[in-house]
C-alpha cells in the first residue's frame, strides 16, 4: 500500500469535509479492502458530493434518472489487477449517507465507510446486480467494517 493515506477526500462545493478522525477512517477501511483483495493499486479517490451531483452523473453514465448513494469509475479496465497507483474514483452523496444512517439507525461514519467500502469493492470487479452479488459484497464490506471495529 502507498506510504500516505489510500484514499484521497475532495468535496463538492457547499459539502461541508468530515472530521479528520472519519476521513482517517475512511481511508483505514479503503486500504483494509485493497489489501484483502491483493489489490496492487494504491489510491482510490473518494469524492463526497451532493444528491444533485450524483443524480447528474448517474442520470449521464447509467441512464438512471435519480440521485443514487455511491458511484465508482474505474480508471483502468484491469481491476485489481492494474498496477500500483491509482485504481479509480468513488462518489458519496453526504445527503443519502444522512438518510440511510438514520434509515439503518447507525452512524453516519458507518454509512460513509461502509459505502466508501462498497464502490471500492465495484473497483475492484464486484457487482450487486443480483441477489448473489449483492449477498458477496455485503459481507465483504460487513468483514472490513467489523475489523476496523465499526459497529451499528
Amino acid at each position: 500500500m502507498c506510504a500516505g493515506l489510500p484514499a484521497e477526500l475532495t468535496y463538492a462545493d457547499a459539502v461541508p469535509p468530515l472530521s479528520a478522525t472519519d476521513a482517517e477512517l475512511i481511508a483505514a477501511a479503503v486500504d483494509h479492502v485493497l489489501a484483502a483483495e491483493g489489490a496492487a493499486a494504491e489510491v482510490v479517490s473518494v469524492h463526497v458530493a451532493d444528491d444533485a451531483l450524483l443524480h447528474t452523473l448517474n442520470r449521464t453514465y447509467r441512464g438512471v434518472d435519480r440521485p443514487t448513494d455511491v458511484l465508482s469509475f474505474l480508471l483502468t479496465d484491469q481491476g485489481a489487477a492494474a498496477a500500483a497507483g491509482p485504481l479509480g474514483d468513488v462518489v458519496i452523496s453526504r445527503e443519502r449517507v444522512r438518510a440511510q444512517a438514520e434509515h439503518f439507525g447507525h452512524s453516519e461514519r458507518r454509512e460513509f465507510c461502509y459505502l466508501a467500502v462498497h464502490g471500492t469493492l465495484h473497483l475492484l470487479g464486484y457487482d450487486d446486480a443480483d441477489a448473489a452479488g449483492e449477498a458477496v459484497m455485503a459481507a465483504k464490506a460487513e468483514a472490513v467494517l467489523a475489523a476496523l471495529g465499526v459497529g451499528r
